[in-house]
């Protein structure tokens, strides 16, 4: 898969100590609800900072601009995500991979219904180049998590190509959560969907 050249944005520091952490974790989750509330058009650092209670420079200590922040609540996103992924993959090898990949994906879909934020900030970092750009730094860090829960379950596939196929996997697994929650979508109809698509997909590339 072709590599980003984008610029990746990252919080100008990051905090240190507890009191700084607390003011940090605070921001992002104003800018959650934020987000959530007005969408990324509207969303600006004046009024994250506003309802925050705090001084818009303490802000641009952390965040150069809206597009950091996003940036930011996309790796939050994805920590959670991983530690779903750490703990299934604790149950390997007793699990063949379609157990896994099946709880796996249930788990997932619960994060997405009870927080919708994650499909607002989902679209939110695909508003720039290097938004996308730091989203898919983010996805691919995801999906070495995936490739190393992948290799024991899959041990006739190449490093090469299991790398390939966790990064499709974790691409669209994510491109399906996002959609089976928009409005007016059958949610349960589309995670079926996703587990045959996903299913499907790892039958022929094991035996290709």
């Amino acid at each position: 898969m072709a590599r980003v050249t984008a610029e990746i944005l990252e919080p100008r520091r990051r905090p240190t100590q507890e009191r700084s952490q607390k003011k940090f974790d605070h921001l992002l989750q104003v800018s959650r609800e934020l987000l959530l509330e007005v969408g990324f058009e509207s969303f600006t650092c004046e009024e994250v900072a506003s309802r925050a209670n705090l001084p818009i420079g303490t802000l641009y200590q952390f965040f150069q601009n809206k597009y950091v922040i996003v940036c930011e609540l996309d790796r939050v996103d994805a920590v959670a995500v991983r530690s779903e992924l750490r703990t299934f993959a604790e149950a390997i090898p007793t699990l063949d991979w379609l157990k896994f990949l099946d709880r796996l994906i249930d788990h997932m879909a619960a994060l997405w219904v009870s927080h919708p934020s994650r499909r607002a900030v989902w679209l939110a970092v695909q508003s720039t180049p290097a938004t996308r750009a730091t989203a898919a730094v983010t996805e691919r860090e995801l999906a070495a998590e995936v490739s190393r829960a992948l290799a024991p379950l899959t041990p006739g596939t190449p490093r090469e190509r299991r790398t390939i196929m966790a990064e499709v996997l974790v691409h669209v697994a994510y491109s399906m959560l996002n959609f089976s929650i928009r409005d007016g979508q059958e949610h349960s109809e589309s995670i079926i969907e996703l587990k045959r698509l996903l299913a499907s997909y790892l039958l022929s590339a094991e035996h290709s």
